[in-house]
């Protein structure tokens, strides 16, 4: 009877922990100012983007996609939110939606990546 009732409690405790974690992970695409044609390959492009992301307090994946020019980002939203992850992309050089490309970050791009 205990461990009926142990492994009850066990079973409970995991599917609250499950569904909590479910529930605090958020997915946004976000349009980015990416203007170099062969981003997918380039330095300071595509895994520039993805190392800024990926090494961010909350984010859990990054995917872009250069024929859009969009990235698609997964993240914990008890770390970070949707206004954090545009403002990392846009420390990286990159306009992203609304928020405009830091200049710091633009100086670290190749050329070819920098608006014509």
């Amino acid at each position: 009877m205990k461990n009926a009732v142990i492994t009850s409690f066990l079973i409970i405790i995991s599917f609250v922990f499950v569904f909590s974690a479910q529930a605090q992970t958020k997915e946004v695409t976000i349009k980015i100012g990416a203007h170099c044609d062969h981003f997918e390959e380039c330095e300071t492009g595509k895994s520039r983007l993805e190392k800024e992301l990926i090494y961010s307090k909350g984010i859990k994946g990054v995917k872009t996609d250069s024929q859009n020019k969009t990235v698609t980002v997964k993240f914990n939203s008890k770390k970070t939110n949707e206004q954090e992850v545009r403002e990392t992309i846009a420390k990286a050089g990159y306009d992203a939606d609304g928020v405009k490309a830091d200049p710091k970050g633009v100086a670290k791009l190749d050329d070819c990546c920098l608006k014509k």
